[in-house]
């Protein structure tokens, strides 16, 4: 697909990953709608777009309430007129040990609002968001593409039961959709990262980033950069659907 004038949506698009893709493709030309929970960081990322020519807007939206998404696929095409391409990007963290226990009492144990938190956004808010662009996408005649955001951490993480099992899921619906809607001229995809400078994670102490550094075979911290050009490597390349890849410094090998 040729990136220049598609209309690609971004959850999750206001900072962090979601800033650094829709700079990517900014810069390739596609038109922009960005959607985020803070309207400020939306307004930041859609200026920075802006100043490169093209055409961005941003979009107040909760993946995980389905009359948002729907709300929000719906002024998408109102606005622009198509859709060819979604970024499943928007997700959070809910971190906790599954059972915690010392001399042989059980101490705690993640919630189930810790669960449900993780698995509203990222898994249910991937379902909602990819279900309806791809109505539009269909209904509309515009073949596209659909990227999902995994994690290294899909095969497993301390104190991540609920954000792994999330990005499992997120990874296995993108080959669910691959086979499902190659019909219809659409492609599904995933990327899984490994440990990303974003802003969250380079607000962490010098001691702790240089001790995750050391087990990367890297041997540092992967750019937002590197995996918007991911991103973009998946769009214009129209027989990678189905797959995951992997970018993690060797990480997980």
């Amino acid at each position: 697909m040729d990136i220049k004038n598609k209309v690609i949506v971004i959850t999750g698009g206001g900072r962090g990953l979601g800033r650094a893709m829709a700079l990517e493709l900014a810069a390739k030309g596609a038109q922009l709608a960005l959607a985020d929970m803070n309207r400020e960081d939306l307004d930041t990322t859609i200026g920075l777009c802006m100043e490169q020519g093209v055409i961005a807007r941003g979009y107040v939206a909760n993946v995980a309430v389905e009359a948002d998404v729907e709300q929000l696929f719906q002024d998408v095409v109102s606005d622009f007129g198509a859709l060819h391409g979604l970024i499943n990007n928007a997700g959070i963290t809910r971190d906790g040990l599954f059972i915690k226990a010392k001399d042989g009492k059980v101490v705690g144990k993640m919630s189930l609002e810790q669960w449900n938190q993780v698995v509203d956004v990222n898994q249910t808010g991937t379902f909602l968001c990819t279900r309806e662009a791809a109505c539009q996408m269909i209904e509309l005649g515009n073949e596209g593409c659909i990227i999902n955001i995994s994690s290294v951490s899909r095969s497993g993480n301390m104190g991540q039961t609920n954000y792994t099992a999330t990005k499992a899921a997120v990874e296995a619906m993108a080959v669910t959709w691959a086979k499902e809607l190659a019909r219809y001229g659409i492609r599904a995809a995933s990327i899984a990262p490994g440990y990303i400078g974003t802003e969250m994670v380079m607000s962490m102490k010098p001691e702790a980033l240089e001790k995750i550094a050391s087990g990367i075979p890297a041997k540092r911290l992967g750019k937002p950069e590197e995996i918007a050009r991911t991103v973009s490597f998946i769009l214009e390349n129209d027989y990678v659907n189905g797959r995951c890849i992997e970018v993690d410094g060797a990480l997980r090998i």
